[in-house]
């Protein structure tokens, strides 16, 4: 690894590549313009030539075509013997292609060329999603430091290196497309697991209320003929005058299906919180708890085209279920046209649903009547998206705000009505405190 080259020109480059940092718009930067052409330190000799010359001529003293002299002499000698390259590519490598929120992506771009060349002079053009922390120039090299500050697959965007000859006057630009990086939310903590009335067949972690082979004692039964003599209870044997052995509760695991409502991204005007980010570091805490408990969690997003990923078990699954709605945010362009019908293989039958919405667009409503009416236990988890601002002494904003303040209340009474959990998680707080008024009883599912 190069060490950067420790010149003005190259510290004065970086200072004007991070001071020019752009934005990435829906179209692509247009393409540089091939070949050789003029450089900024010609342009500047050839106007200091001109200014002499027309000063000389208005003037009409003689004297003054001398300071024309020193600009074209460097013109004469440093244009027609430049030693220029014939080829200049740039290859780029980025590390790494995932991460998450808050994390730092390295980009090393080598500059490559067939003969000699001057300074190099980059210009950054980044996407949405992440921030220039900071360049370095060396000879033939080119390093980015980024930080990614949302979640989301994100364009880096492009950098473009001017290549310098030996003289300064003339230069080439080469582009380097960064590509895309997947950047991961950081989940909410969780632990907590509730669990709905009725669990697949499977061997789990989960206590079941049926009998069977687990570690917690649910009371005492008669010997049977074949049970271990181990699990034997002596004092209810000694009591009752006959073998009384342990008996223990099944354990099984829990389907677990997270449903996001990605209909809208609303701004908290107080905090400036995004629902969407909110929503899915939630999701990711809820996914990561039950993963972590072997369960089996699939995910699906509603909003424009609806994205599903079956249940599946294991902590490599996290990233799959991550990527699988990365693309519902791609350099902040997401479509909510309209809604489908929840294909069946994305709620398996006794699956627990936890729905992840701010109750902001009634769209969500038909969701959860399909959800209900598939008998699928449901918990609603709301991510409060804060009150509009009314300004003091406006009467009509403030009756708005007591019927949108109605309004929500009566969605979340039909939900309570219906026989769904609704919950509240405030961003900064942990999982748990939501989730923790559903360990008291189990979750029960709808009625087909």
């Amino acid at each position: 690894m190069t060490e950067p080259v420790p010149d003005a020109r190259a510290a004065a480059a970086a200072q004007r590549a991070l001071n020019g940092v752009q934005d990435v718009t829906a179209e692509p930067p247009p393409p540089p313009p091939p070949g050789w052409r003029t450089g900024e330190r010609a342009l500047r000799l050839s106007t200091l030539a001109v200014v002499a010359l027309a000063a000389a001529l208005v003037t009409g003293r003689a004297w003054v075509l001398a300071l024309a002299a020193v600009p074209l002499a460097l013109l004469a000698v440093a244009l027609p013997g430049g030693a220029r390259p014939a080829e200049v590519t740039a290859e780029t490598e980025v590390e790494p292609r995932r991460c998450f929120e808050g994390e730092r992506i390295t980009v090393r771009i080598d500059v490559s060329h067939d003969g000699e060349a001057g300074r190099l002079d980059p210009g950054v053009t980044l996407g949405h999603g992440v921030r220039l922390d900071r360049l370095t120039v060396g000879p033939r090299r080119v390093d980015l430091v980024l930080t990614a500050q949302r979640w989301g697959r994100w364009t880096l965007g492009t950098v473009d290196v001017d290549v310098y000859d030996q003289g300064g006057l003339a230069r080439s630009t080469v582009r380097a497309e960064l590509g895309e990086v997947a950047v991961f939310p950081v989940p909410e903590h969780a632990g907590l697991t509730p669990i709905p009335v009725r669990l697949p067949q499977r061997l789990g972690e989960h206590t079941a209320v049926q009998r069977g082979e687990g570690v917690e004692v649910t009371g005492v039964h008669p010997y049977v003929r074949g049970e271990r003599q181990r699990r034997i209870h002596w004092p209810a044997t000694t009591r009752r005058g006959s073998l009384q052995v342990h008996q223990f509760a099944a354990e099984r695991t829990a389907d677990t299906v997270v449903l996001l409502d990605v209909l809208a991204d609303v701004v908290d005007p107080v905090t400036g919180r995004s629902s969407l980010d909110e929503t899915f570091r939630a999701a990711a805490g809820l996914v990561r708890a039950y993963l972590r408990t072997h369960d089996r969690v699939g995910v699906v997003s509603v909003g424009g085209g609806t994205r599903w990923l079956q249940p599946g078990s294991g902590q490599g699954y996290f990233y799959r279920i991550v990527e699988s709605v990365l693309e519902v945010r791609k350099d902040l362009a997401y479509r909510t046209a309209g809604l489908s019908r929840l294909p069946p293989p994305a709620l398996p039958e006794g699956a627990l649903v936890y729905v992840i919405t701010p109750l902001t667009d009634q769209r969500i409503l038909d969701v959860l009547d399909q959800v209900r009416g598939r008998a699928n236990p449901m918990v609603v988890v709301e991510i409060p998206s804060g009150d509009p601002v009314v300004e003091p002494g406006d009467s009509e904003g403030e009756l708005a705000l007591r019927l949108w303040r109605a309004d929500r209340d009566a969605m979340r009474f039909a939900l309570v009505e219906r026989g769904i959990a609704v919950v509240a998680h405030r961003p900064g707080e942990t999982l748990d405190l939501a989730l923790a008024p559903l360990l008291r009883t189990r979750i029960r599912g709808g009625t087909r």
